[in-house]
């Protein structure tokens, strides 16, 4: 590997030396379909964007927002704009209003960015500017937009501009808060030094593959999944997420077919994947994972179960037992904090939970004690990265002592974008960044505990509790003071459950459709499902009149509510029960009533059941589409599932679409 210094210098090497210019990146597109380009190809396709991009006014220093889905033409533009000086900002397309209000909130902290998005989502924002009565607001936008499926790319090649290592590579908004985003600004110091430290940790050579479904408006998926490739010289392979969502087990297929030796995944693709391959029987020879040697396990708390499980599982078709390797990481660092080493088994450690506040040393017991927690181990600190465990002023607890986070190093970026109140507390005085997280330091490793903001984490994403309060707020009714968001995570869980907490002191059986309107209010505005809507007499609040959702979460977690959420469930299920049988379902019923009851086998729905209100995840809504895709392919897109969330109206759609 080479001293590279900017981008221009990784992607000029891999696309002129013998060894690695015919290698590359393999779109896949379906189970049957890749598209394939070389390191060459991309070099070339990219200079020749950025004469475009040039010949329409674009000058270095220039913003560009990226708001798509497709790997491919992200990529061209991705590439293009580091190779030209000009600043992309990746932002996560999804399936809601809420992503497109979070891409506008982003959009004005640029002066006159430019948008590169496909047709499709551009009519979505569009139409929702319309609606919003924003056009005023972002007619220059507009005008400015780039639609990639439309683009003509030059036949000429552009110069690249004059680098530095310094130079703003790209700037990852969080994927936290969808009402405060903050952009992490990212030099291609930063990121070549995370690139490294990775490659490093995990030993990786050129004769390693990789194979990824994060999207690359992830810093995993962009950061650990694609440029690190290049830095290594590695042929990688880029799934669509929503064809995970679809189809997990392709994921696996691939892997196999491919012969990938590097792959990831948080613990809610484990979990996604585990549910499709324990409905299937597939026979030991349908996979073969032996060539898999890492699979790095970030973005979220590690569930040491789910690893445990998926292990076993897949060790019929040659997973090795070392393979899953817990991370952690995040954007201010440019991804890469602390790895667990390649070749080696992960380890876990169990303390008691009793003394897992800040500035508390941990007690370990035994796995089995009577209110013990286990978490994974995830490694030491990578190459040119430090971390410190600190107190509330950022002064050095040492080890075995809970404290925040703190990290420093050549990965760590200098502040967010245009964030000055931010920026003027973000580091300690001797300049470590504080993460907002909590941990401890056990042999020089650290175990991360838990959050200190109440960040609630689910299916790879945070969300902050106000923001899920501000949603509930939208409804009538409700008011200010009187609705708590929290995550409460049970013991080894892969993921938080959320909670939603309203003060109500009326009768358990008339909140059933308070509980419903607000669950289906929040799975339509973001896309997740909140597992409780629960009935309080209270909420506490400190001095300061900060409301102490710890007191939710540790009640919840203790069984508190457990009688109260029997009673709910009860009452819920005389409301919506419905029985398949008597309904007259034509043939389009029939195909979704049935996509339904494989998807969600433990919920009936009839013929109105909103999807939303039944507690329906996005991820299973994805799931049926694809059952409808096999049987009436290209007429159903994802997005009109969402539109149309009963087995009433979306039947309805599909009959005129058949008809047209």
């Amino acid at each position: 590997m080479n001293n590279y210094k900017t981008y221009l210098d990784v992607i000029r090497h891999r696309a002129f030396a013998d060894e690695t210019a015919e290698k590359g990146i393999t779109f896949i597109q379906s189970a049957s379909e890749v598209n394939s380009l070389s390191y060459r190809q991309l070099f070339d396709l990219s200079l020749k964007t950025l004469k475009s991009f040039q010949e329409k006014g674009f000058k270095q220093g220039d913003t560009l927002v990226l708001f798509l889905n497709d790997n491919q033409q992200f990529l061209q533009a991705f590439w293009a704009c580091l190779l030209g000086g000009i600043v992309p900002v990746p932002v996560a397309v999804g399936i809601s209003d809420e992503h497109r209000a979070k891409l506008l909130k982003i959009v004005k902290r640029f002066d006159n960015p430019w948008l590169w998005v496909d047709e499709k989502s551009a009519q979505l924002l569009w139409r929702y500017v319309d609606e919003q009565d924003l056009d005023g607001e972002y007619r220059s936008l507009k005008s400015q937009t780039l639609l990639c499926d439309r683009f003509v790319v030059s036949e000429e090649l552009a110069d690249p501009a004059e680098l530095d290592e310094d130079d703003v590579a790209f700037i990852q908004f969080s994927s936290g808060s969808t009402r405060d985003p903050k952009g992490v600004v990212l030099t291609h110091k930063n990121l070549i030094t995370t690139n490294v430290a990775i490659g490093e940790r995990y030993a990786y050579t050129e004769a390693d593959s990789s194979l990824s479904w994060m999207p690359l408006t992830h810093d995993m998926g962009l950061i650990g999944f694609h440029l690190n490739m290049l830095v290594f010289g590695m042929s990688q392979a880029l799934m669509p997420t929503d064809m995970f969502s679809r189809r997990p087990l392709l994921w696996l297929k691939k892997a196999s077919e491919l012969g990938s030796t590097v792959l990831n995944s948080p613990n809610f693709g484990f979990k996604h994947a585990l549910k499709l391959y324990d409905k299937k029987s597939m026979a030991d020879d349908e996979l073969d994972l032996s060539a898999v040697r890492v699979i790095s396990n970030g973005a979220e708390p590690i569930s040491i179960a789910l690893c445990h499980e998926f292990n076993e599982k897949m060790a019929r078709h040659g997973l090795s037992s070392t393979a899953i390797l817990p991370s952690y990481g995040l954007a201010e660092a440019a991804l890469a904090v602390c790895l667990w080493p390649a070749g080696k088994a992960f380890e876990a450690v169990s303390v008691k939970r009793d003394n897992l506040l800040a500035g508390s040393p941990v007690v370990f017991v035994e796995p089995e004690s009577e209110g013990a927690v286990s978490f994974a181990v995830e490694g030491k600190p990578v190459r040119d990265c430090q971390v410190r465990i600190g107190d509330s002023n950022g002064h050095d607890l040492g080890e075995g002592v809970v404290g925040e986070i703190l990290i420093k190093g050549l990965n760590v970026t200098s502040g967010y974008y245009k964030e000055e109140a931010a920026n003027a507390n973000l580091f300690t005085a001797d300049g470590f960044l504080g993460t907002g997280d909590l941990g401890f330091l056990h042999k020089g490793e650290l175990v991360v505990t838990g959050r200190l903001k109440d960040i609630i984490f689910v299916s790879g994403q945070n969300y902050y509790p106000h923001d899920l309060e501000n949603m509930v707020l939208e409804l009538p009714d409700m008011e200010l003071g009187k609705v708590v968001a929290c995550g409460a995570r049970p013991n080894d869980a892969s993921e938080d459950d959320i909670l939603v907490c309203i003060l109500y002191r009326g009768d358990v059986q008339e909140f059933v459709g308070i509980a419903q309107e607000v669950k289906s209010h929040i799975n339509a505005y973001a896309g997740i499902e909140v597992s409780h809507v629960l009935p309080v007499q209270r909420i506490p609040k400190t001095t300061s009149g900060k409301v102490q959702r710890r007191f939710f979460v540790g009640a919840y977690l203790q069984g508190d509510f457990d009688d109260v959420i029997a009673d709910l469930n009860a009452y819920s299920n005389e409301v919506t029960e419905s029985d398949f049988s008597s309904e007259n379902y034509d043939k389009y019923q029939l195909l979704i009533a049935n996509s339904c009851e494989n998807t969600l086998p433990e919920k009936q729905l009839g013929l109105e059941d909103n999807f939303f209100d039944i507690g329906m995840s996005s991820l299973e809504m994805a799931q049926i589409h694809e059952q409808i895709e096999t049987a009436y392919p290209g007429m159903v897109d994802i997005m009109d599932v969402f539109d149309h969330p009963s087995i009433k109206a979306l039947s309805a759609f599909l009959a005129s679409k058949d008809d047209s």
